[in-house]
């Protein structure tokens, strides 16, 4: 097919675009900057950004495509910053979704995040039946923004018939994260920077089981429906733990009592802002990290064809590639968030 890819040098978008470009697929990216590895593969890059409101930009982007990738967003949990997050992902996402409707491209896949549906105070499994936790996320903008998005794309499916497909991946984890949008919380805890032990749990999936299934939501999806996608549901102390092992590094021995958790966050956060430094971690990482994010991939399993491979390789692919390639070389450029892009 002719695909439009959007957000394709990020983690899952630079793991994806070989993946299409190895089935045949003939490849344009809407970026707002260079992605000269896709252009190696073949990929003409169509400089514009979703936020300009640029018309004339998308439209020619959507030129003969007939299929639609749409991976780009911005992950952040500044809590300054909720009307960038929903001009971006529920305000971007409108105006690229009417293009299509206008250019009749006869497939969308929406890259969400589990986030908007899989996870809970306490500790139970999520499926796509769930209902928004609003209540839950509310003071997460990031979240918030993603679940807008969601119901923005799914009323033009409704309202247009704009063949529309949404997945939701958990925590992405793997090979290949050169900018730590995900794999910050392996790399923190490679660094020694994570102070306590969190008493929620966590869903991961590797990042190339993930590619796939987007790229088979392209012929196997359902419009009108949303895929969940993790590979592993576990407590922060078992997830820990195996990282202890594979890297030496010794898990976090004080485990805190939620309030007390996120209350000392607080305080280390006015610590370091008195002194003009980044704190150790941030609060909003610690609630997040006193929530479960467990999901259920049953239905991405049958109707998708997903196959997740053993946590355990994952985990291990992922802190090799970052001893590698980003361990005494480089920091991540924002603080660590324990949960799903």
């Amino acid at each position: 097919m002719n695909l439009l890819v959007t957000g394709g040098t990020g983690f899952l978008g630079s793991t994806l675009v070989p993946l299409l470009a190895a089935g045949g697929h003939r490849l344009r990216l809407l970026q707002r900057s260079a992605a000269p590895e896709a252009e190696r593969l073949g990929a003409e890059v169509v400089r514009a950004s979703l936020e300009d409101a640029d018309a004339d930009a998308i439209r020619a982007a959507l030129d003969g495509v007939e299929a639609v990738l749409h991976l780009a967003g911005q992950v952040s949990f500044d809590p300054e910053e909720p009307e960038r997050l929903y001009e971006l992902h529920v305000q971007g996402t409108r105006r690229l979704l009417e293009a299509c409707v206008a250019a009749g491209v006869k497939r969308v896949v929406l890259a969400s995040s589990s986030g908007t549906t899989a996870v809970f105070e306490e500790e139970r499994i999520g499926t796509e039946a769930d209902p928004y936790p609003i209540a839950v996320v509310g003071d997460w903008p990031y979240y918030l923004s993603k679940i807008y998005q969601e119901k923005a794309a799914l009323r033009i499916h409704r309202d247009t018939g704009l063949p529309l497909v949404v997945l939701n991946p958990s925590l992405l984890l793997g090979p290949g994260d050169a900018r730590l949008s995900s794999t910050d919380v392996v790399f923190k805890f490679m660094e020694r920077r994570i102070p306590a032990m969190a008493s929620g749990g966590l869903s991961f999936v590797d990042v190339r089981d993930a590619a796939r299934a987007f790229a088979a939501a392209l012929v196997r999806g359902r419009p009108g429906e949303r895929y969940l996608l993790g590979g592993a549901n576990m407590t922060f102390r078992d997830f820990f733990g195996r990282l202890e092992r594979l890297t030496g590094v010794a898990a976090p021995r004080v485990a805190l009592p939620s309030r007390l958790n996120v209350a000392g966050a607080r305080l280390l956060e006015r610590l370091a802002g008195w002194r003009g430094a980044e704190p150790p971690i941030d609060p909003h990482s610690v609630e997040m990290g006193e929530r479960f994010w467990y999901c259920d991939s049953s239905k991405a399993v049958a109707e998708l064809g997903f196959q997740a491979r053993d946590p355990q390789d994952t985990l291990f692919e992922t802190v090799r590639w970052l001893e590698e390639h980003v361990r005494g070389k480089a920091r991540p450029a924002t603080l660590a968030e324990l949960a799903p892009r």
